[in-house]
């Protein structure tokens, strides 16, 4: 029996809560997963686990074997990343999902730098604005942007983006241009929900230090970035947005910045990946690359 890979999938079955996702973690088949488990229960002399239909529990014994073997998987990541030839294992593919408006506008323009400096690493970009399971689609990291929900991925902050508030000139002709926030109450909002939650995001404005939320009345509601901006295009509502994604059209004059006096906090960017001591350094060089791509834009 292989001793440190039977830990790798005992760690991986506890820090995924499942033999099904700690099988689709690993690239193997869950009985695969369920043998290793049972061998290495054999060989301890002991169970580890107690499995039901919905959830695995640790047992006393199997919570102390497994934080030492967290310990042991760490120290022998840490000592093989000291003395390995580090360029040389930067190959293999890398599946990074991120939000369509930073793939289109910020990151992909910038990526043939990543892949002249790691050219051993095989991209796979998934551009999308709805959340998905990192573990069950083969993802190694995830780019997001805003307030992050609860959840077992450890989330590194890279930066955050300019937010400004716009409209189209139809619009502005159709229902004049707001002064103050109180001015919001008769104005309609091409309002943003993500996911499968209908309920909008809301809209936030820095006033005297203090961020104030609210919300206002939908000339349309839509889940998808560029559909977004489109709305706002066409004169649906005012909008509260990237200024990277409405650059352009302010630019040529398409959209219009309003409420200038009223700043809207940045919004904030993260990278999200499953375990901080078994990192893998195509996952490391990536998250470095992108932080510096932040930086030079000026974005941290």
């Amino acid at each position: 029996m292989d001793v440190f890979h039977s830990m790798q999938v005992f760690v991986s079955v506890i820090e995924t809560g499942s033999f099904t996702k700690a099988a689709q973690a690993l690239h193997l088949h869950r009985p695969a997963v369920s043998k290793t488990i049972q061998l290495l229960e054999q060989q301890l002399g002991g169970r580890l686990l107690n499995r039901t239909t919905r959830q695995v529990n640790l047992t006393p014994e199997g919570e102390a074997f497994y934080e030492r073997c967290k310990t042991i998987l760490a120290d022998v990541s840490e000592t093989m990343s000291s003395l390995g030839n580090r360029p040389a294992r930067l190959i293999g593919k890398l599946r990074v999902d991120m939000p369509v408006s930073l793939a289109k506008l910020l990151i992909i323009p910038a990526l043939m730098d990543f892949q002249r400096r790691y050219p051993g690493i095989e991209l796979t970009i998934g551009a999308s604005d709805k959340p998905i399971d990192m573990l069950s689609e083969g993802v190694d990291c995830v780019v997001r942007m805003g307030e992050l929900e609860d959840s077992s991925l450890i989330a590194s902050s890279i930066g955050h983006l300019p937010m400004l508030t716009c409209a189209a000139p139809s619009y502005l002709e159709n229902f004049g241009t707001p002064q103050t926030l109180a001015d919001l109450e008769m104005h309609r909002a091409v309002n943003y929900f993500s996911g499968n939650n209908p309920r909008p995001i809301e809209w936030v404005f820095t006033v005297d230090g203090h961020v104030k939320a609210m919300r206002l009345e939908s000339g349309i509601r839509v889940n998808d970035t560029e559909a977004f901006v489109a709305s706002a295009l066409a004169g649906f509502g005012l909008l509260q947005g990237l200024e990277i994604s409405v650059r352009s059209h302010l630019h040529d004059g398409s959209l219009v910045q309003v409420l200038r006096e009223f700043e809207v906090p940045a919004k904030r960017v993260s990278i999200l990946y499953p375990h901080r001591e078994l990192l893998p350094p195509k996952v490391e060089v990536f998250i470095e690359w992108l932080k510096a791509l932040m930086a030079t834009h000026h974005l941290v």
